[in-house]
């Protein structure tokens, strides 16, 4: 049975990245609204979302408008009225805030600026998606966190640094820098959010003032409050002169809801879920290219040919012999590759009380160090000058990176590389490090290994086969 006795209207936005949905009931209020990511696939996600409104309204007649970049071709194929995005806009502003000068609308792939003082003035970002939602993401991603993330560090930030926002290759190559000298997440992100307002009101606004009362509409301006702050600290606005709806992602839709046509028939909310349901068909579609594989069998034949191609592995714990480990430290990633010759093990001692590295010590494959007895080291090269260590610890530095061919080292972020770097350094005593007359840092060899070194020249000496 319905809650809903009248016909209200429904309101639909298809953003680039996102669909939003509005029922109003007669007096334009909030019936029942939604937001949702559509991934592309907007038919499926939109159908999601009316479901989720028949259940809090039950079966209704509804009258709805389509407004948003995504929904002009999916209206005709509805045969439900198409709006423009700014009518909607306007129509939902005039109703909430028609005190309102501009409007900045933040969306998924564009932005715009509104006029509203003096007529009707509409700027907008359509081209690229530098400065808008997917451009924070990337953004979020290259700190290794998302959206939501980036607004909690920017709560905290302390500096902030100039970063392009017009392209988001530019913006890693201004932000990448600066992740290797240290500058915190938290500076990073009030920087990406700096950028995001230098990009709109330079790149839309093109020095018309932004002045009087200013709405900040669309999901990353709703959801991230740090970025709106960004916008009204570089705009000198006072908290009188901010518009900030609680709905304020959800004005498009809301505004489409306001502009049904004269006359426009009620249709069932059903009828439009079971259109939505049984597939559209775009007439628009360009023609697909063919699929990467006819079936699974010819899936089955690429991964089996492909399979028969791989580098050779090994398992790491029965190894025997020398291992050389290949580090590839690049701006964005860092690789580690293990290679096995005749595989060594290598040991770092530590004193104890001082917390400083006082050796290292290379090892045959199977020897292990015991930090509860007392070991003794010696020179290589000068064997008669050594050194019993009792209060020790002894860490071993190499680490497994393959095993039975299969990945299982957790890669360290290029921020935590750089903290280990300083902790390591500052386990060198001073003498070591400095630059005039710096004391000997040893790597010496184990007994065992030295003597299989001196056996193997030996044997060369004498012009035995060393295999």
């Amino acid at each position: 049975m319905s809650l809903h006795t009248t016909t209200l209207t429904l309101g639909i936005d298809i953003g680039s990245t996102t669909v939003k949905v509005a029922l109003l009931n007669q007096a334009s209020h909030i019936v029942f609204s939604d937001y949702e990511r559509h991934y592309a696939n907007i038919q499926e996600t939109l159908a999601g979302l009316l479901k989720k409104a028949r259940e809090i309204t039950g079966p209704i007649q509804v009258i709805p408008v389509i407004t948003g970049s995504g929904g002009l071709t999916l209206s005709s194929h509805l045969e439900v009225p198409f709006v423009q995005e700014v009518v909607a806009v306007a129509s939902a502003l005039q109703d909430f805030a028609p005190q309102t000068d501009v409007a900045i609308e933040l969306g998924g792939e564009d932005a715009k600026i509104i006029y509203f003082t003096g007529g009707i003035d509409q700027r907008m970002n359509g081209i690229c998606a530098g400065g808008t939602g997917s451009f924070i993401d990337q953004m979020a991603a290259l700190l290794q966190t998302d959206a939501s993330g980036l607004n909690d560090y920017a709560e905290h930030y302390k500096a902030i640094y100039p970063i392009a926002a017009r392209c988001g290759v530019f913006a890693k190559s201004d932000i990448q820098p600066l992740i290797n000298e240290g500058a915190t997440r938290e500076d990073l992100a009030a920087s990406i959010f700096q950028a995001v307002v230098n990009q709109t009101i330079s790149g839309l606004a093109c020095g018309k003032p932004i002045r009087g009362n200013v709405a900040f509409l669309g999901g990353p301006l709703h959801f991230l409050p740090q970025l709106r702050e960004s916008f009204i600290r570089t705009l000198r606005l006072t908290p009188e002169q901010v518009i900030a709806p609680d709905h304020s992602h959800l004005f498009a839709a809301v505004g489409a809801a306001m502009n049904p046509q004269d006359n426009q028939e009620a249709i069932p909310l059903e009828t439009l879920i079971q259109r939505l349901s049984s597939g559209i068909k775009m007439d628009f579609e360009v023609k697909r290219m063919e699929p990467l594989f006819k079936d699974q069998e010819d899936y089955d034949r690429f991964c089996a040919r492909h399979a028969s191609n791989h580098v050779k592995s090994g398992d790491l714990s029965s190894y025997e012999g020398c291992c050389y480990l290949g580090i590839d430290a690049g701006s964005t990633t860092t690789k580690a590759a293990l290679v096995g010759e005749d595989g060594t093990l290598l040991y770092r001692f530590y004193d104890n009380e001082s917390g400083k590295a006082l050796a290292d010590e290379l090892c045959v494959y199977d020897e292990t160090i015991d930090s509860t007895k007392p070991h003794t080291i010696f020179d290589p090269d000068a064997i008669w000058k050594t050194k019993t260590l009792t209060d020790y610890t002894a860490r071993e530095l190499h680490v497994t990176i393959f095993k039975n061919g299969e990945l299982v080292y957790k890669q360290p972020s290029l921020y935590e590389i750089r903290i280990y770097c300083a902790e390591q350094l500052e386990t060198l005593w001073d003498e070591v490090k400095r630059f005039e007359n710096p004391h000997t840092y040893y790597v010496d060899l184990s007994k065992k290994l030295w003597d299989i070194k001196n056996a193997l020249l030996e044997k060369s000496k004498d012009g035995k086969d060393l295999k």
